[in-house]
């Protein structure tokens, strides 16, 4: 639905935002991978946050506003959990593949989806994505393929983007969404570089690697994040946890693409009913009024 003079609606924008930043991040994480040999992923993850954190600040100078401790608690918990996601996942993406670490580590938005739904007909939608999840594990043939170390990670990481999306509105609504996103940031950063520097040491601060770590850090941080962060206040907590079901197939193709991956004929058919599953949702909350489930 467009407003008077062709805008579009604040939801609609907030989803085209919503799947912007999942390319963004998708495409990131696959040049990420090919840093691993390099500085290991608790490196890669370091200079990533560091340089995005690096960039927020000063786009979005948060030193300007004077935070109260209310403010400061959710945003604090975010940067955390938006840390150790970031560092978990990468733990993950050394040992499996993209595609099925992102489908492993869905199962945290699915859980936020799952416990927020209040009509069936979204509950259904969530059951239909979890099928999905479940299909693109290789839990027979090839799962004794999989590094079960990486599996763990993974759904550390997925605990983590549960959390990521709970406080990440309380701190959205709180606060402006660029300072917000900002101050998360510099938390993670300031929390996963001790990781990095005991893992890589001197090796961080090898030059050579500035325009590609700028490129990680912009693609997997500083811009996801920042769509992410502006689109919260527009959706319901349902909603943008269903529509991330489209990572998997986001990181997949990415995976292909930029990595040479590929993917069984079930796991493909797994993609399309988490596709379909984000569909509905997206469908069903246009029913809904808008006021309905705001930031809370």
């Amino acid at each position: 639905m467009s407003r008077p003079g062709g805008l579009t609606s604040p939801r609609t924008s907030a989803v085209l935002m919503v799947l912007l930043g999942m390319s963004s991040i998708q495409v990131g994480a696959s040049l990420a991978k090919r840093l691993f040999p390099v500085v290991g992923a608790q490196g890669t993850t370091a200079l990533r946050l560091f340089f995005a954190s690096l960039i927020l600040l000063a786009v979005w100078r948060p030193w300007r506003k004077r935070l109260t401790r209310a403010e400061v608690r959710p945003i604090l918990i975010y940067g955390a959990a938006l840390g150790v996601m970031n560092l978990t996942f990468y733990l993950a993406l050394e040992r499996i593949p993209l595609g099925i670490a992102v489908a492993i580590e869905f199962t945290g938005p699915l859980a936020v989806a799952l416990l927020s739904t209040r009509k069936a007909v979204d509950f259904i939608w969530a059951l239909l994505a979890v099928a999905g999840v479940v299909m693109i594990l290789p839990l027979t043939g090839s799962a004794a393929a999989l590094d079960w170390m990486g599996v763990g990670w993974a759904l550390v990481a997925g605990l983590c983007w549960a959390l990521y999306i709970l406080f990440g509105q309380k701190a959205g609504a709180a606060v402006h969404g660029g300072t917000a996103t900002t101050l998360g940031m510099l938390t993670a950063a300031l929390l996963v570089v001790p990781f990095g520097v005991a893992k890589a040491g001197t090796a961080l601060l090898d030059v050579s690697l500035l325009p590609f770590v700028l490129g990680i850090a912009v693609l997997s941080s500083a811009l996801p994040y920042s769509l992410e962060m502006v689109a919260l206040k527009e959706i319901p907590t349902r909603t943008f946890g269903i529509l991330m079901s489209l990572e998997p197939a986001l990181g997949a193709l990415a995976g292909l693409l930029f990595l040479g991956e590929r993917l069984s004929v079930v796991q493909g058919l797994a993609i399309g009913f988490i596709v379909l599953a984000s569909a509905g949702s997206a469908l069903s909350s246009k029913q809904s009024p808008a006021t309905s489930e705001g930031v809370a």
